[in-house]
C-alpha cells in the first residue's frame, strides 16, 4: 500500500514515537504537583513549549498546547474576537479556509457578528489588496491561512500580515499545513497548529498568541496552559509532538526539494496520460508534497475505491460523495472543476517507486469510472438539424448533468444550445467549469420549477 494523504494525517514520525514511548513513562504525572514525579512531568512539558516555540519562532509564554488543531483554532478565534468587542464584532476569512475556521464564523455571525468572506483566484490564493480593502473600523479579527488543505497554494500571508498591522487588526494564521516546511513569515498575531499533519500524533494542538495581542479565553476558567486551554495536558502526545516537529523540519530542506520534483512530475504526467483533466491550484507558490487535479465524467468516491484497490491511499475534495453529496467550498471558490478530485499529499520519505507506480494505475482506474458511469468515448456525433436540445438530468447526481451534456454537445450546429435541466448542487459549478474546459461559451443559469436550466452554447 502506498499512503498518499499526508494532508489529512501524517504517518507518525520515528522520532515521535521514541519520544512517546519514553515520556509514557516519565510524563504521567501532574505538572502542577510539587512532588518529585510532577517535577519531572513539568520539565517535560516546558521542555517540548521550548522545542514548539523555537520550532514557531516564538516566545514559550506566547504558546500552549490543546487538544487538536481544531480546538486551536476554535479557542484563538472566540478569544481574539472577545478581546477586542470594543473595536468591533467585524471578522475576515478567506473563501478557502480550513472548516473549523468557516464554522467559528458562522457561529459568531449567528451571534450576531459580522463577517466578510475575502474571495480567491482560480489559483486557491487571495489578494493582500483585497484584504486590506476588507478591513474596517470595527475590524476585531482576521483569518488567514498559510496554505491550502486541499490545492497546497500558499498566501500572502506577510503582505497581510503588514496590512492589518498597519490598521491595527490582528491576523490569526491557521498554519497546520505549512508548519512541517518552515515558520510562517510576517507580523502575525496568532497562529494555529495540529500534531498529526506534521507527524506528530493525533490529539495536540497548538495555540500561539503573540504578547500585546487583546485576548479573553472564553468558557469556564481553568489553571492549565495559562488559562487557555482547559483539561489535564497530554504530556506524552506533547512531547511527541515537539519532537517530530524539531525532527520534520530537520529533513524539511531535503525532503521539499525531493517531493517538489515528485508532486511536479504527476502535475506534468497526469494531463497527459488522461483525457479531461485539470490540474489546479498555483503551480509555483505551492506546498512542495500536495497536487489536486479534477477529472470530468469521474465520480470521486468511486475513483477512490478504484485507487484504494489499487494500493494507493488518496484524498478528495469532490462533490460527489455519498456523506454530503455537496461542492468543496475550496474548489468551489476557485471556480474549478468540482466532479472527479483527487488530492495527493505525499509523506515524508514517499519513494519515487510508488509515484511511477501510481501513473500507471490512474489512467486505468479513470478509464473504468468512466465506463460504469457511461461517459462519452467516442468524438461527437455530426451535427444535427436542431438548434436547441434539452437535456432532462433531473434526479441525477455528479458527474451524471456533465456526462449527458458532453454526449449531445455535437448533436447541434455550431452557435446552437443545450438546456441541462438538474437539480443537483454539483451542476450549478461543474458546468460551467466544463464549458471552460472545452472551449464552449456557458450562457447562464434560468430558473425551473425543479432546479434549473443551464445554457450551453456549442462554439466548437
Amino acid at each position: 500500500m502506498s499512503y498518499f494523504d499526508a494532508a489529512s494525517s501524517s504517518p507518525l514520525h520515528p522520532v515521535a514515537r521514541q519520544a512517546l514511548q519514553a515520556s509514557l513513562d516519565e510524563g504521567w504525572a501532574d505538572p502542577a504537583r510539587l512532588y518529585r514525579e510532577g517535577r519531572r512531568a513539568r520539565r517535560l512539558l516546558d521542555a517540548a513549549r521550548e522545542a514548539a516555540a523555537d520550532s514557531v519562532g516564538c516566545r514559550p509564554d506566547e504558546l500552549v498546547f490543546t487538544s487538536s488543531g481544531t480546538r486551536a483554532v476554535h479557542s484563538g478565534i472566540t478569544g481574539a474576537l472577545a478581546g477586542r468587542r470594543r473595536a468591533g464584532r467585524h471578522l475576515i476569512v478567506s473563501a478557502v479556509e480550513h472548516s473549523s475556521v468557516l464554522h467559528a464564523a458562522q457561529v459568531h455571525q449567528a451571534e450576531g457578528g459580522s463577517v466578510t468572506e475575502v474571495p480567491v483566484s482560480r489559483a486557491g490564493a487571495v489578494s493582500s489588496d483585497a484584504y486590506a480593502g476588507a478591513l474596517r473600523p470595527d475590524t476585531a479579527l482576521a483569518c488567514l491561512q498559510s496554505a491550502n488543505h486541499e490545492v497546497g497554494t500558499e498566501q500572502p500571508v506577510a503582505a497581510v500580515a503588514a496590512a492589518c498591522r498597519e490598521a491595527g487588526v490582528p491576523l490569526l494564521v491557521d498554519a497546520a499545513q505549512s508548519l512541517a516546511w518552515g515558520p510562517v513569515e510576517g507580523d502575525w498575531s496568532l497562529l494555529t497548529g495540529s500534531a498529526h499533519k506534521w507527524g506528530g500524533p493525533p490529539g495536540v494542538g497548538l495555540l500561539v498568541v503573540r504578547k500585546g495581542v487583546r485576548y479573553a479565553p472564553q468558557g469556564p476558567v481553568d489553571e492549565r496552559e495559562s488559562g487557555r486551554a482547559p483539561g489535564f495536558e497530554n504530556i506524552p502526545g506533547i512531547v511527541a509532538a515537539a519532537a517530530a516537529l524539531r525532527a520534520v523540519r530537520a529533513e524539511a530542506a531535503a525532503e521539499s526539494a525531493r517531493l517538489r520534483e515528485l508532486t511536479d512530475r504527476i502535475r506534468a504526467r497526469v494531463p497527459e496520460l488522461v483525457p479531461d483533466v485539470e490540474v489546479v491550484g498555483d503551480p509555483v507558490h505551492r506546498l512542495p508534497h500536495l497536487l489536486t487535479f479534477s477529472c470530468l465524467y469521474v465520480d470521486g468516491e468511486t475513483l477512490l475505491h478504484e485507487l484504494d484497490r489499487e494500493g494507493f491511499s488518496v484524498s478528495s475534495g469532490s462533490s460527489c460523495t455519498s456523506s454530503t453529496l455537496t461542492p468543496s467550498h475550496v474548489l468551489k471558490a476557485m471556480g474549478v472543476l468540482t466532479e472527479g478530485n483527487v488530492r495527493v499529499s505525499l509523506p515524508l520519505g514517499t519513494p519515487a517507486e510508488d509515484v511511477d507506480r501510481f501513473l500507471e494505475v490512474l489512467p486505468g482506474a479513470v478509464s473504468a469510472v468512466r465506463e460504469k458511469l457511461g461517459a462519452p468515448v467516442h468524438a461527437p456525433k455530426a451535427p444535427a438539424a436542431e438548434d436547441t436540445l434539452v437535456v432532462d438530468a433531473l434526479g441525477k447526481r455528479c458527474p451524471i448533468p456533465v456526462i449527458e451534456l458532453a454526449k449531445v454537445i455535437g448533436d447541434v450546429p455550431l452557435g446552437g444550445t443545450i438546456r441541462v435541466l438538474s437539480d443537483d448542487e454539483a451542476a450549478r459549478l461543474d458546468i460551467p467549469a466544463w464549458c471552460a474546459m472545452r472551449g464552449q461559451e456557458y450562457v447562464g443559469e434560468e430558473p425551473e420549477e425543479r432546479g434549473a436550466a443551464y445554457v450551453v452554447r456549442r462554439l466548437s
